[in-house]
C-alpha cells in the first residue's frame, strides 16, 4: 500500500474504490503479521486511503466507496480482539471484517464532516455475485467437493459479477448519493438494481468507529495527516 501510494502518478483522486476482499478462509496471516480477513478486507483499506487523502481531498466531491457485505451482520467487531486470536472462525472473523468497513464508512464521513470536508464516503456491497470470492479459500484447501458445489450456487443462484457490481458503480458515480449510506441489490440484499440496504445499527456506532480508527492508526501506522494541516 505505501509503495503504491508513493508511485501514485496524479495530483488528485475523484473515486476510491476499496475493493479488495477475501472470504472466510482458514487462518493465516497477512506479510505484516495481521490476521488475513482483518487485514486485507479493513487494514489494507484504511491504510491505502489514509495515504492517498491528500489526493482526494485535492478533488472536489471525491468519493470513497468501501466494499461491505451482508455477512457483516453475523458478527460485530471485538475491540479486544481485532485478529481473532482468542478463537478463530472463519466467518465470524469475514462478518467482523465486513462490519469494520461499515465503521470506517461511518467514521470517515464523520470526520470529513468534523472538518469541512466535502469528501464523500459510502459503503456498497454485490450481494450475491458469481466471482472466485466463494471457491477461492475452498479450492486453497483442496475441498473439492464444497468448491463444486459453491459453483452449482453460483451458477443457478447467485446473480453475474457485472450485476453485483452495479451498487458499487451507483455508490460511485451516482449524484446525490448521501455520505455513510450503503448501497446494494434491491431484492434481499442478493440481486437486482442498485438501492438502499439494510444495515446493522452496531456500524452506525461513533464510539466503536472511534475505537477501530485509532486501533487502525496504530496497527498501520498511518494516520490521516492531511486533515491536522
Amino acid at each position: 500500500m505505501r509503495a503504491f501510494a508513493a508511485g501514485f502518478p496524479y495530483e488528485r483522486l475523484d473515486v476510491l474504490v476499496d475493493n479488495a476482499g477475501v472470504m472466510a478462509l482458514p487462518y493465516g496471516t497477512t506479510a505484516d503479521g495481521f490476521e488475513t480477513q482483518f487485514g486485507i478486507n479493513h487494514l489494507g483499506h484504511f491504510a491505502l486511503t489514509g495515504l492517498l487523502l491528500p489526493a482526494l481531498l485535492a478533488a472536489p466531491e471525491a468519493r470513497v466507496v468501501a466494499v461491505s457485505s451482508p455477512a457483516h451482520a453475523l458478527a460485530n467487531i471485538d475491540i479486544t480482539d481485532l485478529g481473532s486470536e482468542r478463537r478463530y472462525r472463519r466467518w465470524t472473523a469475514y462478518a467482523r471484517s465486513k462490519t469494520a468497513n461499515l465503521l470506517f464508512t461511518h467514521e470517515l464521513a464523520r470526520r470529513a464532516a468534523a472538518h469541512g470536508s466535502d469528501l464523500v464516503a459510502v459503503a456498497a456491497h454485490p450481494g450475491y455475485a458469481a466471482t472466485n470470492l466463494q471457491t477461492a479459500g475452498l479450492r486453497a484447501e483442496g475441498r473439492r467437493a464444497a468448491e463444486r458445489f459453491m459453483r452449482i450456487g453460483n451458477r443457478f443462484l447467485a446473480q453475474s459479477a457485472e450485476a453485483g457490481a452495479l451498487p458499487i458503480l451507483y455508490a460511485a458515480t451516482q449524484p446525490g448519493v448521501p455520505p455513510d449510506s450503503f448501497t446494494g441489490p434491491s431484492f434481499a440484499m442478493w440481486r437486482g438494481s442498485p438501492a438502499p440496504s439494510w444495515r446493522a445499527p452496531w456500524t452506525l456506532s461513533d464510539a466503536a468507529g472511534e475505537r477501530l480508527w485509532a486501533a487502525s492508526e496504530e496497527l498501520t501506522g498511518v494516520t490521516y495527516g492531511a486533515w491536522k494541516a
